[in-house]
């Protein structure tokens, strides 16, 4: 399956951002959907992920509350909803997709998209 985020940009602290990740190619309904993010100078790092279904969402604990990942598998498509940004969420936002057992683990996923930066100045 192939990746494509997209609707990165540049906000100001407090604002909204919605990231969405197209997928094609192989069924993108049978996937784990997650989305990491990498700052300048720092490991990549786990921001949510939703099941299969939709039914289940995981969150890092910097992130709970103020993001929210969705799916819509009629649409071949992801979406992380960020609110409330801060500075320290400013990083290149990546979506991935896999058969997985552990949600928070990059190296589980299988399928990888170009990153999108998202910057949000104070």
């Amino acid at each position: 399956v192939q990746l494509q985020a997209s609707g990165g940009g540049l906000v100001q602290a407090g604002g909204s951002l919605r990231l969405s990740c197209a997928a094609s190619g192989r069924t993108f309904s049978r996937y784990v959907m997650g989305w990491f993010r990498q700052a300048p100078g720092k490991e990549r790092e786990f921001v949510a992920a939703i099941s299969v279904s939709g039914g289940n969402t995981y969150y890092a604990d910097s992130v709970k509350g103020r993001f929210t990942i969705s799916r819509d598998n009629a649409k071949n498509t992801g979406y992380l909803q960020m609110n409330s940004l801060k500075p320290e969420d400013t990083a290149v936002y990546s979506c991935a997709a896999g058969v997985v057992n552990l949600i928070r683990v990059g190296a589980q996923y299988d399928y990888w998209g170009q990153g999108t930066q998202v910057t949000v100045s104070s």
